[in-house]
């Protein structure tokens, strides 16, 4: 039988400006900034934001070129993606792949927090697009 994810890792937010939208976050609902950082490849500048034993991820784009961008221009700000938290990532990959699930890259790539990440295609999956999480 396979492993089913152990969670909800985090649900990714577009947003065109993390500090336009933080003080919703923080003077609102009341959740605490964990840390932000620049993710390099994907072009994109991210806030972790706790909430329960999972987070918020704010996604700013830092360029016309970002994924991020591209989604932000068709789709306006919003959930971008459910991210699960899974054991053996490569793994889960191949085996979502023999059930027939498109992935978007071949293998699991860095992302933020240091985490090996996969996104599946929404495609595929109900039109959510769905990331793959394993901290290890």
């Amino acid at each position: 039988m396979k492993e089913a994810p152990k969670k909800i890792d985090h649900i990714g937010i577009a947003v065109k400006s993390i500090e336009d939208h933080l003080p919703f976050y923080e003077n609102v609902l009341g959740l605490t900034l964990l840390k932000t950082e620049v993710v390099e490849s994907q072009k994109v500048k991210v806030a972790f934001i706790e909430i329960g034993s999972s987070k918020l991820e704010l996604l700013e784009p830092l360029a016309d070129t970002s994924p991020i961008a591209s989604f932000i221009e068709k789709k306006g700000e919003g959930i971008h993606h459910i991210a699960l938290g899974v054991k053996d990532i490569e793994d889960r990959l191949q085996e979502i792949r023999e059930d027939g699930i498109e992935t978007l890259s071949e293998k699991p790539y860095k992302g933020a927090g240091g985490a090996d990440v996969a996104f599946l295609h929404p495609r595929s999956t109900g039109r959510v697009l769905y990331e793959f999480c394993e901290k290890k």
